[in-house]
């Protein structure tokens, strides 16, 4: 598994500011965690997608193509990083 943190510098208020995922060896998204300006984090995995959050339909690429955007900053973090968003986050609609 991988763990991205990728923030999205941009001027939309429905749009998440910060991005984390877990990435399956496979480059598919497992797990995705979404912050937004007014601080609400929503999750989704394979077993809870909503109209606000789901997960991506094809793999990520390389982190590198992201970093290559300028409007995203992308590190990868460890495990612990991610489980804490994920612990924080609710899934979407109310779940």
């Amino acid at each position: 598994m991988q763990y991205w943190r990728v923030r999205w510098t941009h001027d939309f208020d429905v749009e998440p500011v910060t991005l984390y995922n877990e990435i399956g060896d496979d480059g598919y998204e497992v797990r995705k965690v979404q912050e937004y300006r007014d601080g609400r984090l929503l999750k989704a995995d394979a077993s809870h997608e909503c109209a606000d959050i789901g997960l991506g339909e094809i793999p990520v690429g390389p982190i590198e193509d992201v970093r290559a955007q300028p409007e995203f900053s992308a590190d990868v973090i460890d495990r612990a990083a991610f489980e804490e968003a994920w612990r924080r986050a609710r899934y979407g609609n109310g779940r």
